[in-house]
């Protein structure tokens, strides 16, 4: 079954899918997963990588839950107002949200962050507490700095392509600590990264890894957005065992 989602956060509408498995829920509820897209991203993320994964997990009794942050898709706020910081909070409400869903075990509410979105989901572990986290091509802070043309701070809002990038989200970069996050948390996780990607280097992928201390699965020949259909298939045949307690 797939429903529409809605929740606020400081006053703005927060708008996701919902995806449940048809099958009666165990006891205790379904295990389920929140889904968190990257930067200038939506609910779909690229060439539909979430409601493919999401029919693909209902299919083995996970629910997820994708949502739009706000200021993006189809969510209230502009996106000149989008920091990392509102995102981490957009998460907790989501986290809140799916866990609180009938039939959903809240003890088994799972985490996956996109690029950004991994940066963001590193960022909400400690606190959201995840059953598992898996992060796709996770982002660290300095892969955004190139944002900051000459190394200066703009004064306002920069023009990313059509975006309006606000100056808040550039300002508060280099105090995000994903890594000492990620550390924290110290549960059960694993990291998907295509081994060409050019976007968010496979390093980066590494670096949470060894802060994580889990595998890093690499993805042979895939870019940052898996751009081939046999990178798709096994991103998220990999990521389904994973969540699914492989």
């Amino acid at each position: 079954m797939e429903t529409f989602a809605s929740m606020t956060v400081d006053g703005q509408r927060v708008y996701g899918m919902l995806h449940t498995p048809d099958t009666p829920a165990p006891v205790g509820g379904h295990p389920s997963v929140l889904m968190l897209h990257g930067f200038t991203g939506s609910r779909s993320a690229d060439h539909r990588l979430f409601p493919l994964l999401s029919r693909y997990l209902v299919r083995l009794g996970i629910a997820s839950l994708r949502i739009d942050f706000r200021g993006s898709g189809d969510s209230e706020g502009d996106f000149s107002e989008m920091t990392v910081t509102r995102e981490v909070e957009d998460a907790h409400a989501a986290m809140a949200y799916l866990r609180r869903q009938p039939g959903i075990d809240p003890e088994r509410a799972m985490l996956l962050g996109f690029s950004l979105g991994g940066m963001v989901a590193a960022l909400a572990a400690p606190d959201v507490r995840p059953h598992r986290l898996a992060l796709w091509a996770p982002a660290l802070p300095e892969v955004m700095l190139p944002h900051l043309r000459g190394g200066l701070m703009p004064s306002a809002i920069s023009d990313f392509g059509g975006w309006p990038l606000g100056r808040a989200f550039l300002q508060e970069l280099p105090r995000l600590k994903p890594l000492e996050a990620a550390g924290r948390w110290g549960g059960v996780a694993r990291v998907f990264h295509g081994d060409a990607d050019r976007s968010v280097p496979p390093e980066m992928g590494v670096r949470y890894a060894r802060a994580l201390g889990c595998d890093a699965v690499g993805i042979p020949g895939a870019n940052h957005t898996f751009d081939s259909l046999g990178a798709v298939e096994m991103l998220h045949r990999e990521t389904a065992r994973f969540l699914a307690g492989d």
